[in-house]
């Protein structure tokens, strides 16, 4: 029997994650630690909720006691899911991205490194290497953040490779491409766009459009990080991507077809400061440890379509602010 923390495991990454790993490892016990922000989501887990092997706790991974709590009496092994991730937000509000994405690491680290946690895995992001033009990042590649969230995460894997290096703490870094699939907080460009299509709304498409993005379903990330905590080297980072690169056109485009709709929904507006054109990844690396995707892009998106279709409750309640209001309630929530 394995016991694992997993943070921000309330979040679209993270729930996903959980729920993979009850199915897959039905012994294995999950404590789930979440501070329960606007994108974290209690109903994205009700029904592995009362599970013998899952515990939930509200907390901030920034507060040593929350963690110290979370860890109670030892985990086996710490996956650091709990982020602020979202880059139009850190632009206005780079806050919020410091202390959870920098000094929450930090915290975990420190945790990490006096309960002597076998293994401690960060998921961080392709973004971290700024844009590229031509070929793909590969795990040497310098970093180049280019927007306070991207700077932030950055920030957290120096400080991940630090403790390795220092402590000889088993730290195992991640840098993924985007993700995208059910329960997706709806602000993405993905989630976005298709529950904004499904309220007859338009659509706003920075410039015009033709930024490139390298794109993973969730349950084949899911798959990468299980691998990475059987057979990942400690010390190590992991580019995992797809190879699925497509326009944020493109992924517009074929949205608007499965629903039906032409480009009169699109709204082409002013584009964002520091945005990156284009990213891609070199993922020979866990590919030798024998992991392949197996969603490609056009399967995942239908499938992630159709789930956003049947799932107008979850979504609803999210973009009317509903959910929070009923969190209060049975949690307190707290700054």
């Amino acid at each position: 029997m394995k016991k694992i923390l997993i943070t921000g495991g309330a979040g679209f990454m993270g729930s996903n994650f959980i729920k993979y790993i009850l199915k897959n490892h039905p012994d294995w016990q999950v404590v789930n630690l979440d501070k329960l922000t606007y994108a974290g989501n209690l109903e994205n887990l009700k029904e592995i909720g009362d599970s013998a092997n899952y515990k939930f706790l509200k907390g901030d991974i920034a507060k040593a006691a929350d963690v110290e709590k979370a860890i109670g009496e030892g985990v086996d092994a710490i996956i650091n899911y709990a982020a602020e991730t979202h880059v139009d937000r850190s632009i206005l509000e780079p806050d919020a991205f410091i202390k959870t994405d920098i000094l929450g690491t930090y915290t975990l680290l420190e945790a990490a490194r006096a309960h002597n946690v076998a293994q401690y895995i960060q998921i961080s992001t392709d973004e971290v290497y700024g844009s590229i033009s031509k070929g793909s990042f590969n795990e040497e590649s310098p970093f180049a953040p280019n927007s306070p969230y991207a700077a932030s995460k950055a920030s957290a894997d120096l400080l991940c490779r630090a403790y390795f290096q220092t402590y000889n703490l088993p730290v195992i870094i991640t840098h993924s491409c985007n993700f995208f699939g059910p329960y997706q907080y709806p602000e993405k460009l993905i989630p976005l766009f298709i529950t904004n299509l499904l309220e007859n709304k338009k659509v706003p498409v920075y410039g015009q459009g033709n930024q490139t993005r390298e794109w993973i379903f969730t349950e084949d990330f899911c798959r990468a990080a299980e691998l990475l905590m059987e057979k990942g080297q400690t010390g190590e980072t992991y580019n995992i991507g797809t190879g699925d690169e497509k326009q944020n056109i493109e992924t517009t485009r074929f949205i608007l077809k499965e629903l039906g709709l032409d480009e009169k929904m699109i709204e082409y507006v002013k584009d964002r400061p520091g945005h990156d054109f284009r990213y891609s990844l070199n993922c020979e690396k866990i590919k030798k440890l024998g992991w392949q995707p197996r969603v490609n892009w056009s399967e995942g998106l239908s499938r992630t379509i159709k789930w956003y279709r049947e799932n107008g409750d979850w979504w609803q309640k999210i973009k009317s602010g509903e959910y929070l209001e009923y969190y209060k309630k049975q949690y307190v929530l707290r700054d």
